[in-house]
């Protein structure tokens, strides 16, 4: 894995371009809803390696591994816990066979769904469950890890401990939070953020919030407390529900990048896409920078 340093000198020619939505372009491609993404990506591997391809293709140059939920918690509801280890290895190998010129970033996300509180009596657990997803990304040879989709700061305190106990490297923190900065712990987002990087992280910020005119506003309020490189990564848009309960984002690909352009100029250096986005979406984003 790279170092913190290692990777903010990687990063240091200029803004960096992220992938964007996985779970539901995969949808596009097959995949049932419900299922195990994990166990149904190592059943299909052509269907995500043609998905990462064209996020190369569009000038992503991070790629997420699809180990989104592959702790041993939410996968011991496949019976596949004993398994945590190998399936993150194997996610993260087959990542890393897309192109050998792009970073792979170990995926890992809030168990939020999966815990009854947040609180210290679960600390250990949650360090547990990460560091075993943890050792196998790291086996499989990813770069940097990156901790998204957060909702808790004590989670990610969780995922610092578990990096720092398995020997990882550089690591990114994103939550998801408010449009007035807060997260949805009530916690002010800037507060934690700032904490995050004191405690070693290499980049921090958000994704999972909706890309619309708050959002630019969002990056110069953290841009305030985060003197490193700053993460954002929102959806399409807000998402509606149709009649036939299928949830959509009502941005175009040119919508997404003129907002996210602005997002640049108010301090974001790591940029791409959450929910609803496509590779359409990161090309158009490259293309208006």
């Amino acid at each position: 894995m790279l170092t913190k340093e290692q990777f903010h000198e990687k990063i240091s020619a200029g803004l960096r371009f992220l992938d964007g939505a996985t779970g539901s372009n995969l949808q596009k491609a097959g995949m049932p809803r419900g299922c195990c993404t994990e166990e149904w990506i190592l059943a299909h591997p052509e269907a995500l390696l043609d998905l990462q391809r064209r996020y190369v293709e569009a000038g992503a140059q991070i790629l997420y591994a699809p180990t989104f939920q592959a702790q041993p918690i939410p996968l011991e509801k496949v019976g596949l816990a004993d398994q945590t280890e190998a399936i993150n290895a194997k996610l993260a190998q087959l990542t890393r066979s897309v192109s050998a010129d792009i970073l792979v970033a170990g995926d890992l996300t809030t168990l939020a769904a999966f815990m009854d509180s947040y609180d210290e009596a679960n600390f250990d657990v949650m360090v547990e469950n990460y560091r075993r997803q943890i050792r196998g990304l790291i086996d499989g040879g990813v770069d940097i890890l990156a901790a998204e989709t957060l909702m808790y700061p004590l989670e990610a305190e969780a995922i610092l401990t578990a990096a720092e106990l398995e020997g990882a490297g550089a690591a990114l923190y994103t939550f998801t939070m408010q449009p007035d900065g807060s997260l949805f712990s009530g916690r002010d987002a800037g507060t934690v953020l700032r904490d995050l990087e004191e405690a070693g992280a290499a980049a921090v910020g958000f994704n999972c919030v909706a890309a619309d005119m708050m959002t630019p506003y969002l990056v110069s309020k953290l841009r305030r407390s985060v003197k490193g490189p700053l993460v954002c990564k929102p959806n399409a848009g807000i998402p509606v529900i149709g009649d036939d309960q299928v949830v959509r984002y009502p941005m175009s690909p040119e919508e997404f990048a003129a907002i996210m352009a602005d997002c640049a100029k108010m301090g974001a250096t790591l940029l791409g896409g959450c929910c609803g986005t496509a590779p359409a979406f990161i090309a158009a984003l490259k293309g208006i920078l």
